[in-house]
Parts: C-alpha cells; structure tokens; sequence
C-alpha cells in the first residue's frame, strides 16, 4: 500500500473540518494545520480584525500565501477556510499537492454549529441563513471542482466521517485495494 497524499480539506463553515481534520492527522500521525487559525497566527489577530481593519480582499490576500505554504509541507492534513475556494490560486495548489475532500453540511446544520460563534465575520447579521444559503450557492460548484472525493458530516460522529475519508482515499490510492461492500464510492459521489 502506498503512503497516503497530503489531505486537504474544503467546505462551508460549520462542517466540521479543523475537529475532523484533527482526528485524521492523529489517525496518520502527522501534523494538522487549519488556515484559518495559521493566519491568526501568524498575523497576530483574529480574523474579524483582519476583516475589519483589511477587508474581505486583505484577509484573502492573506489566505492565498498561506494555503501556498501549507500546501507545499508534506506529509499533512490542513483544513480551510470556507471561503479558501474563491481563489483559483488556492484551487490550484490544492488539487495539485494532495487529496481534497468535501466535507458537506446543510444550511440548518451550519446554522446549529455556528449560532454562538462570534469569530465568523460574514455571519455577523441579522439572516445568517439568506447568508449560508448565498455562499451555498456561490461555493458549492467550486467545492465540487476542487476536490477528488464528498462525504457528508450531517448527523455523523466525526470518527465516522474520519473512518469513511481513509476507507475512500486508500481506494483512490490503491483502486485494487480490497474493500467490503460499504466502503463507499469514488470521486464525486457523496456518501449519505
């Protein structure tokens, strides 16, 4: 078997991917990084700071070089920032240095992870579901773009999401990997 390509994983905000994302760089034994939390990092800030003092453009600036970087360590699992696929640059160093998975919510999902969460500037108003239900459609098409494989975290313990990620990237992997019947599907198919 081979070792497994870099994970890197996209989605809305409120799917799970930094507690998910921790979990399968414990399962591999390598490091985890979360854009997001790398930014505040490195800028000294959280991030409605950097929104409110450079904007949405400056702090994607910023998300450009750093998922640059990030992507170019080896081996790792990183987690994005929802809105990281806005930017072909970060599509492109994604799909070029390692697996992305989508890990997919709904709306009311989002809405029940995020309700008291005051660190996500775009949700800072008074219809935070027209909101998700915007960026939903925006950024649905360039997840599914991005990445190499979709499963579902609605209702699913994140050791199970982590068990189907490894089950399904192995097979992307080693195709002729032998796997039981409820190992998933490949590429695009979104697990239920």
């Amino acid at each position: 078997m081979q070792d497994l390509p870099n994970l890197f994983l996209i989605g809305p905000m409120g799917a799970g991917k930094s507690t998910i994302g921790r979990l399968l760089a414990a399962e591999l034994a390598r490091p985890f990084y979360d854009s997001d939390h790398a930014i505040q990092d490195r800028c000294g800030a959280d991030i409605p700071w950097i929104f409110d003092v450079e904007g949405e453009q400056g702090f994607r600036q910023r998300e450009i070089h750093m998922i640059d970087e990030l992507t170019q360590l080896s081996p790792v699992v990183v987690a994005t920032g929802g809105g990281a696929v806005l930017r072909e640059e970060n599509r492109r160093a994604l799909r070029e240095r390692g697996t992305v998975v989508y890990l997919l919510t709904t709306v009311d999902q989002q809405l029940k992870r995020t309700a008291k969460d005051r660190n996500r500037p775009l949700l800072q108003c008074a219809n935070r579901e027209q909101v998700l239900n915007d960026m939903f459609a925006q950024r649905d098409p360039l997840y599914r773009a991005t990445s190499d494989i979709a499963v579902r975290t609605d209702r699913r313990s994140p050791r199970a999401v982590v068990n189907e990620i490894l089950r399904r990237v192995h097979r992307l992997v080693d195709p002729l990997e032998p796997s039981s019947p409820s190992a998933g599907t490949l590429n695009h198919k979104v697990s239920q």
